[in-house]
């Protein structure tokens, strides 16, 4: 397998940080996250917060003084996945050093006080929009009591904290843009887990990429649930924007504006953004992309179905129709802009005739490549409430084959398109494969590996040739480095 063919298959995998420190610090905190990329940027936070209470992060978890998982809730295997981890973590209490266990994120949301009182997995559960109360849940736990705080919040962005950078590459950084989600998609928990959507003040977005930029970053993705329906007006959540004043209104920046901010005040930044909801899209993005050739030309737009029935049931506020429409109307723009997707297989209810639908989309569109999956009934959304989750397991295990299958040849169409041609890379670090050769991404976020020279390094934009292709890699070789 070459560098990236994972990223068409399902796959939950915990990451653990780097080590961070503070001399004055003299506590250590095992920091692992699972699940989306809001994830990790949430852990961000959540080691900045801890490391001015005298923590510093270690990957050692003999030395923790403090565990924490940053869990997920989007399917079943994840939360599955980190329950098998809390059992690894709890046989730790029996070592002289018992560190003190918590769990944070959207499964800290769902469970809420379960995890306390039926499974006695942790001492400690705290949701998404409560880390800055992360302090005082600690003095409990340091007084020998559980504590919990998942108290969801109207406006919590936590715009007012720098992260500390965990585990990365010092090239490329999560900023958050969002937090929350109004879309009540009906195989869903984020509304339940993470909130009502509100948008970040821009100007902190923009000091705290200048602050990348000033500490060596090549690349940010911008992040949030949906940063399409980003929208900054003083007034709250997005929800209150009718009753805002006449003033608000008009010095309103949404997420078209918030992009150009940045493009023009870092030139020589990449940009990126995650994830993007169809129905909130507008023109004006691609427009923005097409302006500015440091915002890359690549979206992930998540469809989930290619049935316009299936995406009724779902609450999706988009037809099968619109969404081609919008994609035909962007690659006008953008003539060599990149798509990914979300795919779901057997949603409840969904026929064979519906599933013919989606693969007739994936023919129509020919994606760069996705993410897909099964899907899992998720306690609390609802279509766990009102509808029955009636496509048998084999009959999901085979369709969804059949979607992988497709996107593996549509992702070898795309990438064959690439070869003989000239891309602009930013190296990234080692391939995986073979340390003699770099990794990194053209705009269309495709992967690149290429063979080492002496004139490289870590964050440097490079032009490579493609010579040679997979259906997730392109091989290339270095014409020059910018």
């Amino acid at each position: 397998m070459q560098e990236g063919e994972k990223i068409i298959v399902e796959s939950i995998q915990g990451t653990t940080t780097q080590i961070v420190e503070d001399k004055k610090n003299t506590k250590k905190v095992f920091l692992e996250s699972y699940g989306c990329q809001m994830n990790f940027s949430d852990s961000e936070i959540v080691a900045s917060i801890l490391q001015k209470q005298g923590y510093n992060t270690t990957s050692d978890l003999k030395d923790a003084d403090l565990i924490l998982l940053n869990t997920c809730s989007i399917r079943d295997k994840a939360e599955q996945t980190v329950r098998k981890r809390l059992s690894e973590f709890n046989s730790l209490k029996k070592n002289e050093k018992k560190p003190t266990i918590g769990v944070l994120g959207c499964m800290a949301e769902r469970l809420k006080a379960k995890f306390l009182e039926e499974e006695k997995l942790v001492d400690l559960v705290v949701g998404p929009d409560a880390y800055k109360d992360l302090p005082n849940l600690l003095q409990e736990t340091d007084d020998g009591r559980n504590a919990i705080n998942v108290i969801l919040s109207k406006d919590e962005t936590y715009g007012d904290i720098q992260p500390v950078r965990l585990g990365g590459n010092g090239v490329t950084a999560f900023v958050t843009i969002t937090r929350g989600c109004d879309n009540m998609c009906t195989f869903c928990v984020v509304p339940f887990t993470r909130g009502r959507e509100r948008s970040r003040d821009p100007h902190s977005i923009l000091n705290e990429c200048v602050d990348l930029y000033e500490k060596g970053y090549k690349e940010i993705t911008l992040l949030g649930q949906n940063v399409d329906s980003y929208l900054w007006f003083g007034g709250g959540p997005k929800k209150d924007f009718e009753k805002a004043s006449d003033i608000q209104k008009e010095t309103a920046i949404n997420f078209a504006q918030l992009l150009e901010m940045i493009a023009k005040k870092l030139p020589e930044t990449r940009i990126r953004f995650s994830t993007s909801n169809p129905q909130d899209m507008s023109l004006e993005v691609f427009e923005a992309i097409k302006k500015y050739n440091n915002i890359c030309k690549y979206v992930h737009l998540p469809v989930q179905s290619g049935s316009t029935s299936v995406l009724k049931r779902m609450n999706r506020q988009h037809t099968r129709e619109e969404y081609i429409d919008l994609i035909k109307k962007a690659k006008e723009i953008v003539p060599d802009i990149a798509f990914s997707h979300d795919m779901i297989a057997g949603f409840c209810g969904e026929t064979e005739e519906e599933h013919k639908d989606t693969l007739s989309l994936m023919e129509e569109i020919k994606y760069d490549f996705g993410y897909m999956f099964a899907y899992s009934d998720r306690p609390g959304t609802p279509a766990h409430k009102k509808m029955e989750d009636d496509v048998p397991h084999e009959i999901k295990k085979r369709r969804l084959s059949e979607i992988i299958e497709l996107q593996s040849q549509h992702s070898l169409f795309r990438m064959k398109s690439y070869v003989g041609k000239t891309y602009e890379v930013l190296i990234e670090g080692d391939s995986k494969k073979d340390k003699n050769q770099w990794k990194g991404r053209i705009s269309q976020n495709a992967m690149v590996v290429f063979n080492k020279t002496e004139n490289e390094n870590i964050g440097d934009f490079v032009q490579v040739k493609i010579n040679d292709c997979t259906s997730a890699t392109l091989i290339g070789e270095v014409i020059n480095t910018i």
